[in-house]
């Protein structure tokens, strides 16, 4: 099954607008967060794995790493930069102009996608990010939020509530930049209506793109020690693809999926076992989907 089939991807809206296909690359600058320097906290968010991506990758320069990851990619020619490492907007703004102009200095890139938190994207970079847009880039910002419910943002250590969202979400519309919202599904506390109101609460402030993940236990999180005390389970893959499913069908049609799940490599993943590959999720949500209806058949107008 294809997922383009059923839903408005990443994918498909890149290769409509290029007309081929066009692939992420992964960046790592150096970054760190205000969740685990001590601005706001340490040790980061409970779900956030204590060493989440390859620190050594930070010490190679932005152009080598996209020369790298390009040579693993054989099946596309036209590259988005994604600055994807923790809060990737947590510099001054310089720095990130410097990192910004040395990801597209090859002709190849023509995007940039920036992921960060809410509360770390001052008018500055949304003014730097604007002026990528102006110049014909294709670009996104992806805020991390993963519930709207500050009770929850608080249980998991987030350090910001759905306030910072909702304004960053609101200046970066004023400066014309497409937010993608990542939500996690399965959250302690949370049940099936929860998700769907932070769903409805993310879709009232106009955001263009989505990106769903099921909880995952990781090494190294603080939700790693809940669960080896029994305190905490990961979704069966057949509550999440139908909770996925649900969410797509009351998405619009024009609004982009960049991710409908998410994995984890081995030894990384604790749980749940079917989130080392992403093809049993999406097979399971696209049979839903072929059986229930596809994106935007029970959206409601905003």
């Amino acid at each position: 099954m294809h997922l383009d089939r059923y839903v408005n991807t990443l994918g498909k809206h890149l290769k409509a607008r290029f007309g081929q296909r066009v692939r992420k690359l992964a960046l790592h600058a150096g970054f760190t967060c205000p969740n685990r320097d001590g601005t706001l906290g340490r040790g980061g968010c409970t779900f956030c794995s204590v060493r989440s991506f390859n620190e050594a990758d930070a010490l190679i320069p932005v152009s080598e790493q996209l020369a790298a990851r390009r040579m693993e990619l054989k099946r596309a020619s036209r590259f988005i930069a994604y600055f994807q490492a923790y809060t990737s907007t947590y510099a001054e703004v310089e720095e990130l102009r410097r990192l910004y102009a040395e990801a597209t200095c090859d002709p190849d890139i023509v995007g940039l996608c920036v992921g960060t938190r809410p509360d770390c994207v001052p008018d500055s970079v949304l003014e730097l990010l604007a002026e990528y847009r102006r110049r014909g880039y294709e670009v996104w910002l992806e805020l991390g939020l993963q519930s709207a419910h500050d009770e929850t943002l608080c249980r998991i250590n987030r350090g910001h509530g759905f306030a910072a969202y909702a304004d960053a979400v609101l200046r970066a519309r004023h400066y014309g930049i497409p937010v993608c919202t990542h939500l996690i599904l399965g959250l302690p506390g949370e049940s099936a209506a929860i998700c769907r109101e932070t769903h409805a609460r993310v879709l009232g402030l106009g955001v263009a793109g989505l990106k769903l993940h099921p909880l995952m236990i990781v090494t190294g999180s603080r939700m790693a020690a809940q669960h080896a005390r029994g305190e905490l389970l990961p979704p069966l893959i057949e509550d999440y693809a139908g909770m996925a499913a649900e969410l797509i069908r009351l998405t619009p049609p024009e609004i982009v999926f960049h991710r409908v799940t998410a994995t984890a490599r081995e030894p990384t993943l604790i749980a749940p076992g079917w989130c080392h590959t992403s093809w049993p999720a999406i097979h399971a949500i696209c049979e839903d989907l072929m059986r229930n209806g596809i994106q935007g058949s029970h959206a409601r107008s905003q």
